[in-house]
This record gives C-alpha cells, structure tokens and sequence, in this order.
C-alpha cells in the first residue's frame, strides 16, 4: 500500500481506541463501508477509482456532508466506488494512511492513492478529484491527447456532423464524413494520411459509432466529449 503522509488538521484524532471489527454495508442506498478485513479487496484491487470518506459517528461535518456523499455515490455508480472508513472501527487504516481529521477525503485508483483532501468538501471537488481515473472506452481520446496526435501528423480528425455544421467550427485538418454514411465508407477512412479520430458535438454518437465498428472487427477511434471537450480546453478551432 502506498502511503500519503502530510495530511494535517484540527479535528480529533484518529482512532480512538476502537476495535478493528467494522459496521456492515450502510443499507437503503447509503454509502457502503469498508473495513480492515476488505479494505485489500474493495480498494486496492477495485477495477474502478474509489473515493474514500475517512469518517467517525461523532463527526458533525461528515454527518452534514453525508446526503452530499451518497448523491455524489449514486451518480457516479458504474464509474467509481464511494466509500467510508470509520476511523474508530479501522485504527490501522487510519493509522497508516495517516488521517489526523476527519473528515478526509481520498481516491485509490491503480492500487494506490492518487489524490486527498481535508475537510468537508462539495460534490463538485468529488467530481473533480475522481473523474482522471474513470475507466475509458476502448478507443476513446482526450482533447488533449488527440492535440498532441494532430500535432505531430499522426491522426486525421473525422467530424461527422453535418456539413452546416462543419462549415462554421471544426478541428484542425478535420475531414467531414456525416455520422449517417461512415460505415459504407470505412475503406475510405483508412485511405487517409493517419489515423481517422472520430467526433461529434459532445461525443456519445461517435462513441456508440466506435462501439459498433468494434465489434465488427473494424476499431476507429474518437474524441471523449467530442467538439465540446474540445473547446473547453481551448484549443484551436478552424472556421
């Protein structure tokens, strides 16, 4: 396990003197807990990022954030675990990732800690600290990798609205195919001088398109949050 050290605060301290034995899974869509017995199991080896809520039944803020906590759960339920830790009940945990406050806030992605933060925070910072490690599409890019690619000549970007569309904004050397006639043109899209990246406005059809063609046998693939990711970043637009 990798240890975070350094997270100072003012609340009470960690780990109380509790036995190690944990409360079960929170129940009626709460956010579940984890314990010392499957702390291994349910972070460190999740296929998906986890966030961490370190937290004690005496915790006022913990039990003001808590609806904040289980939103932010739900939402994000197929992409990433939320889960808490009762520093009284797990001491070790506590003790060994250092938590000096509750509540702390963490996320485990990769088998181990990526990122914490002190404190009683919104669903915003949750966002925030947990989306980099969501597990990707096959075939997906980011704005900024799909950058780097066209910059070094190595993809050919394919905008696949329609041609209105593509007259007023598109990426750089964009090539417009609209979405509707892709697949009788697949030879084409492999003729180009790189690799075709597919986009769209925001990105699910091309992302449903890419699943597709995959299955068949035949994988292109496309920008995550197409042409809206790609603006938010602030990257150039031709028009």
């Amino acid at each position: 396990m990798t240890i975070l050290g350094g997270l100072g605060g003012g609340g009470r301290g960690a780990g109380r003197g509790a036995g190690t034995e944990g409360r079960p899974a929170a129940k009626g869509g709460g956010v579940p807990y984890v314990t010392e017995r499957d702390f291994e199991t349910e972070v460190l080896r999740s296929e998906l990022p986890v966030l961490m809520e370190f937290t004690a039944d005496w915790c006022q803020p913990c039990k003001a954030i808590a609806p904040e906590v289980e939103a932010f759960a739900r939402e994000v339920e197929g992409k990433a675990k939320v889960v808490k830790i009762d520093v009284d009940k797990s001491p070790a945990i506590a003790q060994q990732l250092r938590i000096q406050s509750v509540p702390t806030f963490m996320v485990v992605a990769e088998g181990r800690i990526q990122d914490a933060v002190v404190g009683a925070i919104r669903k915003k910072k949750m966002q925030e600290m947990v989306e980099p490690f969501y597990p990707r599409s096959a075939g997906a890019l980011k704005a900024a990798e799909l950058a780097q690619l066209l910059a070094g000549g190595a993809v050919v970007p394919i905008d696949t609205r329609d041609a209105a569309a593509f007259a007023r904004a598109h990426l750089p050397q964009a090539v417009n195919m609209p979405i509707e006639g892709i697949e009788s043109r697949l030879a084409e899209l492999h003729m180009l001088t790189g690799q075709p990246v597919l986009y769209c406005r925001g990105g699910d059809k091309t992302k449903q398109l890419s699943e597709k063609l995959a299955e068949q046998g035949m994988p292109v693939a496309f920008l995550e949050g197409g042409l809206l990711s790609w603006e938010a970043e602030g990257l150039p637009i031709e028009r």
